[in-house]
């Protein structure tokens, strides 16, 4: 499988990572409804037979569940596992030990010694001064606890201060993890993702499925239990219920990118989504963040790799997906 650097001389991981927001989260995924540990465990072991070893959590996923089963997992495979997970900036972390402190909770739950890759989950830090919290970062990479830094949700110029800021102590900034897939590509307007090729900072891709609205498996004329809202076709147990995308108008704005996608599935003998994942991937600098509570999503996302896009194919889905930019 092909791999991935991330930043300029970060660790080098797989080009597409697992996330695991679900893992745990009972307020937006309903964990323990349909899906518990034994569906993850089963998800994680799938994810490795494919060969992917990057997984992708948080301190708030599940209010720190989410590492705690990564590090359970983690703990009964002899194999090389790669963990990206985040620090959340809050209003009463305003010393630059809180995120040393916040760290070591996170290795402690994830039993670990140290994480491939260390981001700031938003840019807003409150009373904690960019400087503070950057310099907290170099200083546990200089400890050895963490391999790279990242941000995520910063804008261009957030995210050029974080990097300056960090060179300063001769520290690159590895990655910046924003929302951005055919139906979200807004970064490619707003200045984010020139300025991060420009600074040799990697795309983690969140949300590049929009919420499962790119595989397919939602359309606006298909049969569905209808919900109290009449605009709807779906009755979702989570927040997508009160979601305009998954409305019947949201769902028929977006039939154009989805019959593309339906047509090069069926070219290629891939789904919608593996075909969605494969665009993103073939931007270049950029990683997939595809979420997975189970091992058949795992291997639906895996379907993504080990195989691209002709140049014109990507070329019709990005003309396709144009009002989408912004």
């Amino acid at each position: 499988m092909e791999s991935i650097t991330l930043g300029q001389q970060g660790p080098t991981v797989t080009p597409l990572c697992i996330g695991t927001w679900a893992w745990g989260d009972k307020l937006f995924w309903n964990y323990g409804n349909n899906y518990g540990s034994k569906e993850l465990q089963e998800a994680f072991d799938t994810a490795l037979e494919a060969g992917i070893t990057f997984f992708d959590t948080a301190e708030v996923y599940g209010f720190g569940v989410s590492e705690e089963f990564l590090g359970q997992f983690m703990h009964k495979t002899d194999k090389q596992v790669q963990i990206a997970t985040k620090y959340g900036p809050a209003p009463w972390r305003f010393m630059s030990q809180s995120v040393a402190d916040a760290l070591t909770e996170s290795l402690k739950r994830l039993q670990v010694q140290r994480v491939a890759l260390y981001q700031v989950h938003w840019p807003f830090a409150f009373l904690m001064s960019q400087e503070t919290l950057m310099n907290a970062l170099a200083d546990e990479v200089k400890r050895g606890r963490i391999e790279a830094v990242g941000v995520s949700n910063y804008s261009a110029q957030q995210m050029r201060e974080a990097h300056q800021l960090l060179a300063t102590r001769g520290v690159p900034l590895a990655v910046n993890q924003v929302r951005y897939s055919l139906l979200t590509r807004e970064i490619e307007s707003n200045g984010i993702f020139h300025t991060a090729r420009e600074l040799g900072v990697t795309i983690l891709a969140y949300s590049p499925l929009a919420q499962g609205l790119l595989t397919g498996k939602y359309t606006s004329d298909k049969p569905g239990t209808a919900c109290a809202k009449g605009d709807r076709t779906y009755d979702f147990k989570d927040a997508r219920r009160i979601d305009p995308r998954f409305s019947r108008e949201g769902l028929r704005k977006i039939e154009p990118v989805m019959s593309v996608l339906r047509q090069l599935g069926e070219k290629h003998g891939r789904t919608p989504a593996q075909v969605a994942l494969n665009w993103l991937i073939a931007q270049g600098n950029v990683i997939p963040i595809a979420g997975a509570k189970t091992a058949e999503q795992v291997r639906q996302n895996a379907g993504a790799l080990g195989w691209k896009l002709a140049d014109d194919e990507i070329g019709h889905l990005e003309e396709v997906s144009r009002p989408w930019l912004r």
